[in-house]
């Protein structure tokens, strides 16, 4: 079941609290932290997606849809410890 906004705060105040106390022995604080921050950008992408397919599949949002994927491609990259292959997509 999906947190509340509130409850969401609330477990990623306490990763924080646990990451800078080294208390993150199991690495949960660690993955949850990890996977908000992706979620804001897959949150965006899906923004994107949508704006695309509701314009008619506008040239100017086909190209934020492209900007969208390319920087979760970097995020996503960037979190694995990879170098940025740049694809030219946006």
């Amino acid at each position: 079941m999906k947190p509340s906004a509130e409850e969401l705060q609330i477990a990623l105040a306490e990763a924080g609290r646990m990451r800078e106390r080294g208390n993150d022995t199991s690495h949960l604080a660690k993955a949850l932290l990890s996977l908000n921050y992706r979620q804001q950008y897959y949150a965006a992408l899906l923004q994107a997606v949508e704006r695309y397919f509701q314009s008619g599949q506008a040239e100017r949002e086909h190209t934020l849809l492209l900007k969208a994927i390319e920087q979760l491609r970097y995020i996503d990259e960037r979190s694995a410890g990879r170098e940025h292959q740049d694809l030219g997509l946006g």
